[in-house]
């Protein structure tokens, strides 16, 4: 059962008084007063008495209802319903948690589902600001709007870390299955940052072109600055992708250069014991014209050229850099 986080009306940038979800609309048809309305897990009753109150449209009340789709944002008449994600990452999990945004002329209204950061500090800068606060809901919105696109950005810094390791780890010793599973989540979780992040830069877009009575045009440039903030985390997703596969080029050159350097020494060793197995062949042919068998120091000569001849490979070899 969902519940009211604050709900307040506000007068010229001034909190004027906590009010309850059934107030809503009569301090909303004040002359210059809004409300905001937080809601916490919100169910069919709270959304409801909201839509009687507000007239919500049906459509984005369904949307609120059945929850999960995609970032989006959509008008109906002179109001508009959005929908964010905010990142939550809990034992190397990634999850994103949906809010919902209702508003009008005289109200906004913020529905938060599970455990993502709340909406109180957001209320609170907006409160120590009253001069911006004067501008009423369109200033709400783009505070709010702000606040989901700062959740992305420790987050993001938190998985450079990781892939700055795993840089490191990958030029001291070969990749490991652990290392391989690690990458591929970090891949994962940064096109699943992507397919949420990106079409908040269209809402940004939407946001300064639309002709609202409570959508001030001098607040778009607040708005282009969010937008701005979208595409340097869109360009800065991009990066961290290159440099996942980068990690993974990395390892699989230093690996391939390892496999080589033992192959060499594979082939090193295989030619200096092709030596002296090649003498003993030659010996073991069962042939009688063979001088070097009555000869008395025959058997110590044939060692002497083996060993000459398995140093000068050695020596060979060595000063190639393949032993």
């Amino acid at each position: 059962m969902g519940h009211v986080v604050a709900a307040a009306a506000y007068h010229k940038g001034r909190k004027v008084t906590d009010i309850s979800l059934e107030e809503g609309s009569e301090w909303a048809a004040k002359p210059d007063h809004f409300v905001w309305i937080g809601l916490r897990d919100p169910g069919s009753p709270e959304l409801t008495c909201l839509q009687q109150q507000f007239n919500l449209h049906e459509l984005a009340m369904e949307d609120a209802i059945t929850r999960h789709t995609r970032p989006k944002l959509e008008t109906f008449g002179d109001a508009l319903f959005m929908v964010l994600y905010s990142p939550v990452r809990a034992d190397g999990r990634l999850e994103f948690v949906e809010s919902q945004l209702f508003a009008g002329k005289g109200y906004v209204i913020s529905a938060r589902y599970g455990n993502s950061a709340s909406y109180s500090t957001v209320r609170q800068r907006c409160e120590a600001r009253p001069l911006l606060l004067e501008h009423g809901e369109d200033f709400v919105l783009y505070a709010l709007l702000s606040f989901v696109i700062e959740n992305y950005r420790p987050l993001m810094d938190c998985i450079h870390g990781e892939l700055e390791d795993i840089e490191e780890t990958v030029l001291n010793r070969p990749l490991s299955q652990t290392d391989v599973e690690r990458i591929h989540g970090l891949r994962r979780d940064l096109l699943r940052l992507r397919r949420q992040i990106a079409p908040m830069a269209e809402i940004c877009q939407e946001l300064q072109q639309l002709d609202f009575p409570f959508i001030d045009k001098h607040m778009r440039p607040y708005f282009r600055d969010i937008a701005i903030h979208v595409n340097r985390l869109l360009e800065d997703l991009t990066g961290l992708r290159e440099m996942a596969d980068h990690a993974i080029e990395i390892g699989l050159l230093l690996e391939s250069s390892r496999q080589s350097i033992t192959q060499r020494k594979f082939a090193a060793w295989a030619a200096i014991l092709a030596f002296p197995t090649a003498v003993a062949g030659i010996y073991g042919m069962n042939f009688q014209n063979m001088p070097e068998l009555t000869w008395h120091y025959g058997y110590f000569g044939v060692l002497g050229v083996i060993a000459l001849g398995c140093v000068g490979l050695f020596a060979n070899f060595k000063r190639m850099d393949w032993l």
